[in-house]
């Protein structure tokens, strides 16, 4: 039984994992909210909705395949259904009209209330609902990398790394966990200074926002949700504040909760809601789908895609990756090695290096074995 196996896994170690878990017979329940992990993994979808369990056969895309034809099969019947009852409805009134057949309109009236009836499709459950709030148009560069060296101690991040970020990027960061990927959007916002080397934002209207990947250091612990976000906005009123938590599922006295009281899943629509009040034409998010499930996720998702301004984001969250980056940005030996797609782009030109190294090195291997040969027969 594995609940939320991958969370704050790096990439490479979900991939172990999955690999791991592949090659047992063991039977497996597994809560998570990756989805990439569950196609990956799951023969068997059980969705709880309501109160109500259903299950689907495959894996998760599978499983949204089924659940969408399933409710627009329930929407056909139901529809056909209303209007075959209007229709003997309708007839029903014509007869108890007559005041000769008022017997007969009894007893079709009868036949229709034993009538099963299909219920109409239900609705998406209350989620939340965000969107970034329109973007300042900026300049082409946004940040400007140069010859950055980092380190902490013997331990060196980057070694005379370079990247230009431009408008309309969103890019995503990869690598290993201590790698320095959080450490670069702390650079970039100015929380830390580089050891060597340049990093700054462009020079017009390049207006930065950051979603922290700790949401406990990131909201003040001591202040309800309520204050939390009248700090962003202090000439706002109690009503705006509240339109703005509901979005977020925050209503009646749940807004006066402390946020040291909320969960860690609690934490991440207020976070979400400074955002979401807050003018900015470039956004840094570190590990933004820690704690949400996948509805909160797509909406995520969603509200970056509709974003106009510029975004990097440092995630482990493959499925979200591949919803949200044009651009994939690997930090491997201190360098930024740069892909011009989208993760699936990454993985394809991932798989082509491997690859090619895998040639190299039997070419290397055979042209070492010749060498040899050649030596030897000199000998």
């Amino acid at each position: 039984m594995l609940d939320e196996p991958t969370n704050h896994l790096d990439l490479e170690t979900i991939e172990w994992l999955e690999t791991y878990l592949k090659g047992l017979t063991t039977p497996m329940v597994i809560v998570s909210h990756d989805r990439e992990f569950l196609d990956r993994l799951c023969t068997q979808i059980v969705e709880t909705e309501r109160g109500v369990s259903a299950t689907y056969l495959g894996n998760y895309s599978a499983y949204l395949q089924q659940k969408a034809e399933a409710q627009a099969a329930q929407l056909s019947t139901y529809e056909r259904q209303q209007k075959e009852l209007e229709k003997q409805q309708a007839f029903v009134e014509s007869l108890r009209a007559s005041a000769t057949r008022s017997t007969q309109a009894k007893s079709r009236e009868k036949q229709l209330d034993k009538i099963e009836r299909v219920e109409a499709p239900t609705g998406g459950l209350r989620t939340l609902h965000f969107r970034f709030p329109p973007a300042p148009r900026s300049g082409r560069e946004v940040v400007l990398i140069e010859d950055l060296v980092h380190s902490y101690d013997d331990k060196i991040l980057f070694l005379a790394a370079n990247l230009l970020i431009e408008r309309g990027d969103r890019i995503a960061f990869l690598g290993p966990n201590g790698a320095g990927k959080s450490t670069l959007l702390r650079l970039i916002m100015g929380m830390e200074q580089a050891t060597e080397g340049t990093v700054k934002l462009g020079d017009h209207n390049v207006i930065p926002g950051y979603f922290e990947q700790n949401q406990a250091e990131a909201l003040e612990l001591n202040k309800t949700v309520m204050e939390t976000i009248h700090d962003e906005v202090p000439d706002w009123d109690n009503q705006e504040v509240r339109t703005i938590l509901g979005r977020f599922l925050f209503s009646g006295d749940t807004v006066f909760k402390q946020v040291a009281a909320l969960s860690g899943g609690e934490k991440s629509p207020p976070r979400l809601g400074k955002n979401a009040v807050t003018s900015s034409q470039f956004t840094d998010i570190d590990e933004p789908t820690n704690h949400l499930d996948i509805p909160a996720k797509e909406m995520l998702e969603e509200s970056i895609q509709h974003y106009d301004g510029t975004v990097i984001v440092v995630s482990h969250d493959r499925y979200f990756i591949s919803r949200v980056a044009n651009k994939i940005v690997e930090i491997r030996d201190g360098e930024f090695r740069i892909y011009r797609g989208d993760y699936h782009y990454y993985l394809d030109k991932i798989a082509e290096e491997k690859e090619q190294a895998q040639l190299e090195a039997i070419a290397a291997e055979k042209a070492a074995k010749k060498a040899a040969k050649a030596t030897a027969k000199r000998k």
